[in-house]
């Protein structure tokens, strides 16, 4: 077995880096040729399988609400007396910079007044109703659904690892299914796809990251604004988070995920406190409503009779992808979930971060809209623009809004290093085996790579290749993660029958013992 495990190491990871570093090459050296090839298969995808990307991801939903409530709540993601690794605060400082970080920076203001200029629904901008309208999507694109596809997967991946001693490799979840060929040929296809798909996913979001960076640095001290300036961003910070990879998990992480928080949080009380605090929580609990009556509607809303291309571009784009940051933030939450129940663990992956990225969305979008709507400082026109410069022309309209732009700068900077610092320790993860604690040598060997993939999306095509990545690579990942859900649920049903034939053995055996006293009592009271 050993000699099993050390091939299959290499199997998965040359493959996966071997495809990676293709890519790369294309990408640097075809960057026109590249545009044209995935302007191609996202147009194919998003018309043919569009639907498929909104029934799974409610699929995933659904199974998120059984693990809550269901039966499977009580299982411990470990043995059944493990207590969890992380205090709460860490563990969901850790889980929410993994999973969400740079993304909330970059939309937080730039969705909402999107939404506000060109409404979904066929509604006409620039008014009330697409205000309400704009947040009740960017709550949709950013709550429910997206922390649900990390719940199945980093659940899978926990219960799998902690619970039955596999190894953290997304093929171990399949076990159930697959049985021992997990430990052959398609198991390894399963692991380099999951590492391909996250160094695809990871990049996407670390381009968005450098571009913002970028956008900061320019409003701030006028500096200039284009593709070379981020590409010396994403070296700049290459550097950082290969020195943060190299420290381990308990410090570099740990500590970088506990100060984003922290000053997320410090930026969030800012903004409620210095801004229209009435309207920010307003906006807050009417959206939440409106959301959750609406969130059938939107889950399954396509165009196939007015041909719109909202669907496409934002809500398939946003399924597509966290589908393809899952295995990512998916193994990352795993990994620092242990000894946590079922129930605790999909209400602290679902619910909690769903909740705090909606308070985020109403409070810097609602900020933005209520600055453009009734005090009509030109927001909009400046967003349209310049997406990049949403967030800090909004903040600079607050007081210290020079301070504001720099520490929300410096925000995503952190955001930046904490999620590739992440995802080198997940991708070094998934192609060694799955060992908790993977060489540092593969980690910078991944960090590098995805920094590349960053810079050749960002020469190829801007925002919009780094968009098309996402919905490309996603959705053969997609069909894995559906798959996944159904061996997860066998597991734990099959738990499950586990415990109650244990339960009434015990019950019995404790009748069979009163019967005895009983019957033991009454023989001593029969004598003489």
């Amino acid at each position: 077995m050993p000699s099993e495990q050390k091939d299959r190491l290499g199997a998965v990871f040359y493959l996966s880096v071997c495809i990676v570093g293709i890519f790369v090459l294309w990408g640097f050296l075809f960057p026109e040729e590249l545009n044209d090839a995935a302007n191609a298969a996202l147009a194919f995808i998003t018309m043919t399988f569009g639907w498929f990307y909104l029934m799974v991801t409610f699929v995933f939903l659904v199974f998120a609400f059984i693990l809550a409530f269901g039966p499977f709540g009580r299982i411990r993601l470990g043995q059944d007396d493990d207590e969890p690794e992380y205090p709460f605060f860490t563990w969901l400082a850790m889980l929410f910079s993994a999973g969400m970080g740079i993304g909330l920076v970059f939309w937080g203001v730039a969705e909402p007044i999107y939404h506000y200029l060109s409404p979904p629904e066929g509604l006409e901008g620039e008014t009330i109703e697409a205000a309400r309208t704009s947040l009740r999507y960017v709550y949709f694109h950013w709550g429910l659904q997206p922390w649900a596809i990390y719940t199945v997967i980093s659940l899978s991946l926990a219960y799998a690892q902690f619970r039955k001693g596999r190894s953290g490799l997304i093929s171990s979840t399949f076990y159930p299914l697959l049985g021992e060929r997990v430990h052959g040929p398609l198991g390894k296809g399963i692991d380099s796809l999951a590492a391909i798909a996250t160094a695809f996913g990871v990049a996407t979001s670390l381009g968005l990251g450098a571009m913002q960076i970028n956008g900061g640095l320019s409003y701030l001290v006028d500096f200039p604004q284009n593709r070379l300036v981020e590409l010396l961003i994403i070296l700049t910070v290459t550097i950082l988070f290969l020195i943060s990879a190299s420290t381990g998990l308990d410090r570099g992480i740990r500590y970088l995920s506990n100060l984003n928080l922290a000053v997320a949080f410090l930026l969030l009380a800012f903004v409620i406190l210095a801004g229209p605090t009435f309207f920010i929580l307003d906006a807050f609990t009417t959206t939440i409503g409106s959301y959750l009556g609406e969130l059938i509607q939107m889950s399954f809303r396509m165009t196939p009779f007015s041909q719109g291309t909202f669907v496409g571009a934002w809500t398939i784009f946003y399924w597509a992808w966290w589908i393809s940051w899952a295995p990512f933030v998916g193994s990352f939450i795993a990994r620092v979930s242990k000894g946590r129940t079922i129930r605790e663990f999909v209400m602290g992956v679902l619910f909690v971060p769903t909740a705090l990225s909606m308070l985020w969305f109403s409070t810097f979008g609602g900020t933005a809209l209520f600055f453009e709507i009734f005090e009509g400082r030109n927001i909009a026109e400046a967003v349209d623009a310049d997406i990049t410069s949403a967030l800090f022309i909004t903040l600079e309209q607050l007081p210290l809004g020079t301070i504001l732009v720099t520490i929300a700068t410096l925000l995503i900077l952190t955001f930046f290093v904490t999620s590739a610092d992440s995802a080198t320790f997940v991708l070094g993860m998934l192609t060694s085996r799955g060992v908790l604690h993977p060489k540092t040598s593969v980690k910078l060997i991944w960090g590098l790579l995805v920094s590349a993939i960053a810079a050749a999306l960002l020469l190829s095509g801007g925002l919009n290749g780094l968009q098309t990545a996402s919905i490309t690579i996603a959705l053969p990942f997609a069909v894995i993660l559906l798959l996944m859900v159904f061996s997860t649920h066998k597991a734990l049903q099959g738990e499950i029958r586990e415990l109650r034939r244990k339960e009434k053995r015990r019950i019995r055996k404790l009748e069979q013992l009163i019967e005895e006293e009983i019957a033991k009592n009454g023989d001593a009271a029969d004598g003489p």
